[in-house]
């Protein structure tokens, strides 16, 4: 798998604070909207993956996964919508990094259950 730096693709994680609440209808449809998201097990081993890398992927996550290029992307595409990853142009392919602030939203919601 081919990986770029940080600065390739990914600036630096936002660790500005979230002080939205994690209660109530706003909090609750955020929540619904990030678990659908990862409501695929490939999209859960997208996000695990992409954890895993200290810089951005670019490319070749489908050699990770035994799914079809056209599957993968569908499931990238979910992800990025949701605000969950990050993924920019770099050439002819698209490098695709977490997006620090929207996990730890996540994380919030759900310990707010």
């Amino acid at each position: 798998m081919k990986e770029g730096t940080a600065a390739d693709c990914c600036s630096a994680p936002d660790t500005a604070v979230d002080l939205r609440p994690i209660e109530g209808r706003e909090a609750d449809e955020e929540l619904a909207a990030l678990a659908k998201a990862i409501g695929h097990p490939a999209r859960v081993q997208i996000l695990r993956l992409l954890v895993r890398r200290t810089a951005c992927v670019c490319g070749d996550i489908v050699d990770e996964l035994p799914l079809a290029q056209s599957t993968v992307s569908q499931h990238l595409k979910v992800l990025k919508d949701a605000g969950l990853i990050r993924g920019e142009v770099d050439g002819p392919r698209v490098c695709y990094c977490l997006e620090p602030r929207v996990l730890r939203r996540l994380r919030a919601l759900v310990a707010g259950l």
